[in-house]
């Protein structure tokens, strides 16, 4: 589980995972930079998508640990969060090191991987690829395989959130 300092629509809070994890299942995708060409189009992605996700109860949280000093406008563009879901700032890229999402060869950045948490705060699904493309689709797909899993309540689990269970290679260390 983590907490760590957030943009939704410009505003500062503080995103805590447990306490979003009580309301449902959560959408963590990290990703290299804020304003960079892929990580407007995965930005764009999940915020025009994000009536699907709350369809099944699940929220969406992005962190990434790059121009972090942007998140604020970032999460209010209207081309990318557009203000529907909170970036996080990932300083150091400690909280994605927790879950093994960073670069191979830029280890203080975000690799580009999503992950779908269960209420219970296991990962449910994982998905990485530096192409921004088929990450919404992922995720929702495990988002239904979840719920049709547990009776609709999105829980059935696998491993725990944090740290990942199983190491994943990443891609390359080309920004988003």
């Amino acid at each position: 589980m983590f907490s760590a300092p957030a943009f939704l629509a410009a505003q500062p809070f503080t995103f805590d995972l447990k306490a979003a994890l009580a309301k449902g299942p959560v959408v963590v995708y990290f990703f290299p930079a804020a304003f960079t060409p892929g990580c407007n189009v995965e930005a764009a992605a999940f915020s025009q998508a994000i009536d699907k996700f709350k369809a099944h109860g699940a929220s969406v949280i992005g962190l990434t640990a790059g121009n972090i000093g942007q998140l604020a406008e970032f999460s209010k563009d209207t081309e990318k969060c557009a203000g529907k879901f909170p970036v996080a700032a990932d300083e150091g890229a400690k909280i994605a090191k927790t879950f093994d999402a960073t670069m191979m060869l830029k280890p203080d950045l975000s690799s580009r991987t999503s992950y779908l948490i269960g209420q219970d705060g296991r990962i449910l699904a994982e998905y990485d690829a530096m192409n921004p493309n088929q990450h919404v689709k992922q995720m929702l797909d495990a988002l239904q395989a979840a719920h049709a899993g547990a009776g609709g309540k999105g829980t059935a689990s696998k491993t725990p959130a944090a740290p990942a269970a199983k190491p994943s290679p990443k891609s390359s260390a080309k920004g988003g």
